[in-house]
């Protein structure tokens, strides 16, 4: 292997890498951890969004509304089951993030929605969120998109191995 190629190999598995990492952002007590998406299909209008909010601060807050340009419209809701079918339904009054909490939102449970995807979702885009909070306000998040079967982050996934 040449020089120039081992660089080139080098270069490659660093961009690969870069995807998989989540980012955590901070912003006033609030830690926003393992922002995530999964893969959609081409033609496929609506895709789920996943992620932490820790409220390290002694104050609750609420996240009240998210937006994207992805999506013509970004929800907040839950799944829950009622008589033996799931369902998923908006919370419109918005998630609490108790004071001292870790909020956890994932598959099967609390999530963003997106609706209307502008275009699809692929393995490895970092989606741009905007997350709005009753007290903190605005936060920007992006949400790593990972592949359709996936159950978490990638790096969450790799310590399963």
């Amino acid at each position: 292997m040449t020089f120039v190629t081992r660089l080139a190999a080098i270069a490659l598995l660093s961009a690969a890498a870069t995807p998989l990492l989540a980012q955590s952002v901070t912003a006033g007590k609030l830690v926003i951890d393992q922002a995530w998406s999964r893969q959609t299909a081409p033609t496929q209008k609506v895709g789920g969004g996943f992620l932490s909010i820790t409220n390290k601060g002694k104050t609750a807050d609420r996240l009240v509304s998210a937006t994207s340009p992805v999506a013509t419209e970004v929800q907040l809701h839950t799944m829950s089951m009622d008589g033996g079918v799931m369902r998923m339904r908006q919370m419109k009054d918005g998630i609490a993030i108790p004071a001292g909490k870790t909020v956890e939102l994932k598959p099967g449970g609390l999530h963003v929605m997106f609706i209307g995807l502008k275009r699809p979702l692929a393995v490895g885009d970092s989606v741009p969120v905007k997350l709005r909070f009753a007290r903190q306000g605005e936060v920007q998040v992006r949400f790593k998109v990972q592949p359709v079967g996936a159950t978490g982050p990638a790096e969450a996934r790799h310590g399963q191995h």
